[in-house]
């Protein structure tokens, strides 16, 4: 049986910017160790196996492909309900 092998992606969008990037990406003992840091700092988490698949292989520093835009943004409304959660706790 072949392992998972556990992938983790970070992105960001500036203000300004035309889409979101990849800001860093990882597999196996680094994407654990990225979780933890984002677990850490408080940074919102989400898992989507296929996505972090799709923009693992992307370059980092890369503009998210236009078919991940929908994907991504149902990712970046999650964070704005999470950190006004966070802000009004």
């Amino acid at each position: 049986m072949k392992r998972e092998v556990k992938k983790a992606v970070a992105l960001k969008y500036p203000e300004g910017a035309s889409a979101p990037f990849i800001a860093a990406s990882a597999k196996g003992f680094l994407a654990q160790k990225m979780l933890e840091v984002a677990a850490e700092k408080k940074i919102p988490i989400t898992e989507d196996a296929a996505l972090a698949d799709f923009l693992s292989v992307q370059e980092i520093g890369q503009a998210i492909p236009e078919e991940t835009w929908e994907a991504v943004a149902k990712i970046f409304a999650f964070v704005v309900q999470f950190e006004a959660k966070e802000r009004g706790a």
